[in-house]
Formats: C-alpha cells, sequence, structure tokens
C-alpha cells in the first residue's frame, strides 16, 4: 500500500460492503486503529461512513456503530433505508448508498490528491474513472481472498492502486474479535462492529 506522505486523502466507506467483506475474511474491524493506520501514511483530511438505516426497529445492531464512529473521526452520512413487501411474502429492505457516496466523492475530491475507496462495488467504477479525470488518484479497499472475490475485476483494475484489505488485517482488526458494544459514545472507546447483514441494495427477510 503506498501513499505520499504530502497527499491529502479522505477515506469513502460503503459501509454494508465492508461488514461484508470482513465478514467473509473472518475478522472485525477497529475503526479507530484504521484512521491511525492511515493518518500515519498521509495528510488525512477527513474519514466518511455511508449506511441506510432501518428506523421502525425497536434496536438496531448497527445504531451503537454509527453513534461511536460519529463521536470518534468519522463523518456518519445515513438515510432511511424503504422497506416493502415482495410477491412471495418476504419483507425486503433496500439501502443502497452509492449515489451519495459518488456525489461527496466529486464534490470534496477537487480538495484532495488522493481519494481511498472501500468498496468492490463494480458501479463505482465510473466514480473512479470520473476522479482520475480530474487528477486524482484512486485506491480501492476490497479483496480478493474470497470465492468469489468482494471486488468486482472492472473497478479493480480502473483504480491506480487495489489493496486488498487482508493484507491490512493486522493493522486494522479487533483484538480478540470481541463483540463490544459502546452505551455511551462519548466517554467509551467500545462499539458493537456489525453493520446490518445485508447486500448494498437490499436487505430480505422472512416475514
Amino acid at each position: 500500500m503506498y501513499f505520499d506522505k504530502s497527499e491529502r486523502i479522505a477515506l469513502f466507506i460503503d459501509g454494508a460492503n465492508l461488514y461484508a467483506t470482513s465478514k467473509s475474511l473472518g475478522f472485525d474491524i477497529d475503526y479507530r486503529r484504521m484512521l491511525t493506520l492511515f493518518r500515519q501514511r498521509a495528510q488525512l483530511i477527513r474519514a466518511y461512513y455511508y449506511t441506510a438505516l432501518i428506523e421502525d426497529q425497536e434496536y438496531s445492531s448497527i445504531r451503537p456503530l454509527v453513534d461511536w464512529l460519529d463521536y470518534n473521526g468519522y463523518t456518519m452520512v445515513t438515510k432511511p433505508a424503504k422497506e416493502f413487501t415482495d410477491a412471495s411474502g418476504r419483507r425486503k429492505v433496500k439501502g443502497n448508498m452509492d449515489i451519495e457516496l459518488a456525489v461527496d466523492a466529486m464534490r470534496l475530491g477537487k480538495s484532495l490528491d488522493h481519494i481511498v475507496l472501500f468498496s468492490g462495488d463494480g458501479d463505482f467504477r465510473y466514480l473512479v474513472a470520473a476522479l482520475q479525470q480530474e487528477g486524482k488518484r484512486v485506491s480501492v479497499v476490497s479483496t480478493l481472498q474470497t470465492q468469489p472475490a468482494m471486488v468486482a475485476d472492472e473497478l479493480r483494475r480502473q483504480a491506480d492502486q487495489f489493496v486488498d484489505i487482508a493484507d491490512l488485517e493486522e493493522f486494522i482488526s479487533r483484538p480478540g474479535g470481541q463483540q463490544r458494544t459502546s452505551r455511551n459514545p462519548r466517554q467509551e472507546e467500545n462499539y458493537d462492529s456489525g453493520e446490518t447483514d445485508f447486500d448494498d441494495d437490499e436487505i430480505i427477510e422472512n416475514v
């Protein structure tokens, strides 16, 4: 993983995609350690985390994580997930954040040298190409170490640098992989690392 220390960088994290990737690799991400890693490599301007929330649930497993990140150096971008029931009676929840991430990356990319995209979604190939046309370097963070690979081939090829998150495990994983929940994110360092377990576009639950 190469970064110039003089580069102004920002992280754009597709929350659902990153969660699915780390889960497939069998480790939990320590988000504090991840910030530290990138601050050591370059001038980290901001870290954005994108996720959709199911608002009518009495308890959401992702809410403690969202609160913790919000108080510990991340800029949270969220929106309500859309729920509906399909013809077979299954409850589906759509929670795609691609548009929000792409708009922010293009808008904020003007003041950056290097954009770091945490996603393997092939739809982001066009975003990466557009940023490169503006003279920006783009790194894509995902993995090839799963079957099938979590990163789309076209996205990996378009990126200036592909970083396999499996190679970062020793730097960003949570020791012991314990599931801890922060009840007071202003005071505690613990948090629940569980994103909503769903595809980028929808959650499917039996009713």
